[in-house]
């Protein structure tokens, strides 16, 4: 340990690649408690871009990750590998008594994350979860607003989301101009790794959103799929555990030129409406002015690099801990149950 890492936490990347270096690495860098002090991937070449680029030695680079963790010398770890790899890495780091924070999902099987979620109490690590809504500043301000009882109980939701993730799925040609220290990998294409299709990757931020402004668990879902498991379209039905119905319809491969966003939460005294990817988002509730304000107006919330070090120091609570990612598991894990029997799926009412 230098006199410049002393009293910083020291974390290690498993999984060094594209998203990382667009999002996490420099948000690591910017921290001035996080020092990035090793970094794992396995390509070499990609590894000493990466390295070079963040300012990371070449002796604190590993092309394996159980020689990264096992070297020793880390506070914590960020997990952003294929979806399928999660629970694996994610495990052998609490049990060195790491804290971790894993790229979306947080695993693949429900059984899965319930175990780490397990791991991390009975270790007093800390484990979070980089889904966006939890970080979205319009989602805390829809929060709070959905758990006020000026709103009244939710009584049914609606999320709507189309775009084009085609090309991270092998199935367009890559856009020249993309963001990044390197190039995706295009793991998506195979359904084992990525744990199935687009439903498990971009939807799990969707069932996020419903579960995390909400407040509510999820407790029968049921599921249409274009396919199983290499979904590109779905719809998935939810019953709230207050009784409330919700869907969620998505699209990843829309020919639509642009994201379209458009949900809607009904309350039995209000209604909450959020609309393109501004996230402009009206609240009209019963004898109150209507609100109306988009994700740039708002203070920014912390994202999952500095809410993650603020948690281990003490200083926040996560805002997007374990046991929230695992019941987005469940609830995917669910859907694909369901898209494959034509069945309806419970979901326990006792869980992570």
């Amino acid at each position: 340990m230098t006199p410049e890492t002393e009293n910083k936490l020291r974390l290690g990347v498993i999984g060094a690649g594209w998203f990382a270096s667009r999002r996490h690495l420099p948000d690591a860098q910017r921290n001035p408690d996080v020092v990035l002090a090793a970094l794992c991937r396995r390509d070499d070449d990609a590894r000493a871009k990466l390295a070079a680029h963040f300012n990371v030695a070449p002796e604190a680079t590993f092309a394996d990750w159980r020689a990264m963790l096992d070297a020793g010398g880390l506070d914590a770890v960020l997990i952003a590998t294929p979806h399928a790899l999660h629970f694996e890495q994610a495990q052998a780091a609490l049990e060195r008594g790491l804290h971790v924070l894993l790229e979306k999902p947080m695993t693949v099987r429900a059984d899965d994350a319930r175990a780490l979620v397990a791991l991390a109490r009975k270790n007093d690590r800390r484990l979070a979860v980089a889904l966006n809504p939890p970080y979205w500043a319009h989602c805390h301000r829809l929060r709070a607003a959905l758990q006020d009882p000026a709103m009244g109980a939710l009584e049914s939701a609606m999320l709507y989301w189309t775009g084009s993730a085609e090309f991270v799925f092998g199935r367009a040609a890559r856009p020249d101009n993309l963001p990044g220290v390197v190039p995706p990998t295009m793991y998506r294409a195979d359904t084992e790794l990525n744990g199935g299709g687009y439903l498990i990757d971009g939807g799990s931020h969707l069932v996020s959103e419903l579960l995390w402004v909400t407040g509510l668990r999820a407790r029968r879902v049921s599921a249409l799929l274009d396919d199983t498991p290499g979904d590109m379209r779905g719809v998935v039905s939810l019953e709230m555990e207050n009784g409330a119905v919700a869907s969620i319809t998505l699209l990843g491969d829309s020919k639509h030129p642009a994201r379209r966003v458009h949900n809607v939460f009904g309350c039995v005294h209000g209604t909450a409406t959020i609309r393109e990817f501004a996230f402009e988002t009206t609240l009209v509730r019963d004898g109150l002015p209507t609100e109306t304000f988009c994700e740039a107006d708002l203070p920014p919330v912390t994202g999952p690099i500095d809410n993650f070090a603020d948690a281990i120091l003490g200083r926040a609570p996560l805002h997007a801990p374990g046991e929230h990612g695992a019941h987005v598991v469940e609830v995917v894990a669910a859907a694909y149950e369901s898209a494959s029997s034509g069945q309806a799926v419970r979901i326990a009412e006792s869980s992570a």
